[in-house]
């Protein structure tokens, strides 16, 4: 037998003794979720030369690991660690929370509340009753936020958006909900109703002004909306450039109405007063008549004998 035969019998044999236990050759047992099994990790760390022990290791150790919760935390922003220790800082503190409820509070609800020493601290308390904006009901012990309205139905936000538009102007939507916080709920259904007119910011359509609508939305009294086929037609024209637009008038018998001339004004002339305009010339009064024929009393000597 010639060598290349004994080496292809060797090779044979050798092919038939292998163990194809390795993961290059076994499909992945299917395992629950965060585990391997046991009887796998087992057969594989026995047989020789095999490298699944040390991958269900690893595995079994990245599986074990917890991953992070994500946060929408903003890092550009500082966080909001307390009232601070500024008695001006914790006079905000307290008046913005007091802003923020509709219910008048007790003294030491609002010091627990806000982390603030207003009921111990004679400074800031002092400061916290002076406010403009918070009022004191002596009968009730209770304090309780000026808000510009006080209205906390939608009846009454209708009376005073009423009142502001019979004055002549209408009501900022912040204003309405710093006072009532379901306000621009109410607002959006007295705009559907036909009672208000609204005013909304260009960017994202955010509610701006309220305005009472006097005009209400029937046949008879008019307000209903344009069909959209006027709004159509409207914004399809187009308003022709200067040229066209003489051309086009001169071909109906048309002139452009003429422009107002300005008429000049004349020139101002400047007074002459006692310290503008130029010096006059004043006339020279001789007293010494008795020497005239004799001295030129006009004549400076002095330049003269110099």
């Amino acid at each position: 037998m010639s060598k290349l035969a004994q080496d292809a019998a060797a090779f044979k044999s050798t092919l038939q003794r292998q163990k194809y236990t390795s993961w290059h050759s076994q499909p992945k047992p299917l395992t629950p979720a965060g585990g391997t099994p046991a009887a796998a990790i087992a057969g594989a760390a026995s047989t020789p030369g095999s490298g699944l022990a040390i991958a269900g290791e690893s595995s079994s150790s990245s599986s074990g690991k917890k991953k992070r919760p994500k946060t929408n935390i903003v890092y550009s922003q500082p966080a909001d660690t307390g009232s601070g220790n500024n008695v001006n800082t914790q006079l905000v503190y307290a008046v913005n929370h007091l802003k923020s409820t509709q219910n008048p509070m007790r003294l030491q609800d609002i010091a627990i509340v806000t982390n603030t020493p207003l009921d111990t601290d004679s400074v800031l308390l002092e400061k916290f009753k002076s406010h403009d904006k918070i009022q004191y009901d002596p009968k009730t012990d209770l304090y309780s936020y000026k808000h510009e309205f006080t209205f906390r139905n939608k009846a009454a936000l209708l009376t005073e958006i009423q009142r502001q538009t019979k004055k002549g102007g209408g009501i900022s939507v912040r204003a309405l909900k710093e006072s009532w916080k379901e306000a621009p709920q109410a607002i959006e259904e007295l705009e559907k109703e036909g009672e208000v007119l609204v005013t909304r910011t260009v960017k994202d359509g955010q509610l701006r002004m309220v305005f009472w609508n006097e005009i209400k939305p029937t046949e008879e009294s008019g307000g209903m909306p344009v069909e959209k086929e006027f709004h159509d037609l409207w914004h399809s024209l187009k308003v022709p450039n200067d040229v066209d637009l003489l051309k086009q008038l001169s071909s109906e018998g048309l002139q452009v109405t003429a422009a107002e001339t300005v008429v000049p004004k004349a020139p101002t002339v400047k007074k002459k007063g006692k310290r503008g305009g130029a010096p006059r010339q004043r006339q020279v009064r001789i007293t010494n008549t008795h020497l005239k024929g004799e001295i030129d009393l006009q004549k400076d000597y002095a330049a003269h004998t110099k």
